[in-house]
């Protein structure tokens, strides 16, 4: 499965049990697979993912999951247009590389048309 292999879990951060955390990535990984349509980073510690307007339950609840577990992330739910919302991720200066890692997965999962190559 995409994302298998991008633990971005801040171990000292995080209370999910470790056991559960390849599992969690691995949720995240279907989410980007499945309804990823953009990708921007406007700053360090924000990470905006505009998603398909028909995953937004399940991106709001895995949201919820993992803000339980990982206090440090913020994530806020926006229109986006027709079809589409924006899942923007915060975090705290001292965890950007959790979010770098989240991006990294992110990015990972996004479609490469002919004209990325």
């Amino acid at each position: 499965m995409l994302g298998e292999n991008l633990i971005w879990a801040a171990p000292e951060a995080c209370t999910l049990p470790t056991e559960q955390q390849p599992l969690r990535v691995g949720e995240f990984a279907l989410l980007f697979a499945t309804a990823l349509c953009k990708i921007e980073r406007p700053a360090p510690t924000l990470l905006r993912l505009e998603l398909d307007a028909a995953a937004t339950a399940t991106a709001q609840n895995l949201a919820a999951r993992e803000s339980s577990c990982c206090a440090f992330f913020t994530f806020t739910f926006t229109p986006a247009g027709p079809g589409a919302v924006c899942m923007n991720i915060e975090v705290p200066p001292a965890h950007i590389a959790v979010l770098d890692g989240l991006a990294a997965q992110a990015t990972a999962a996004q479609p490469t048309t002919p004209s990325d190559s």
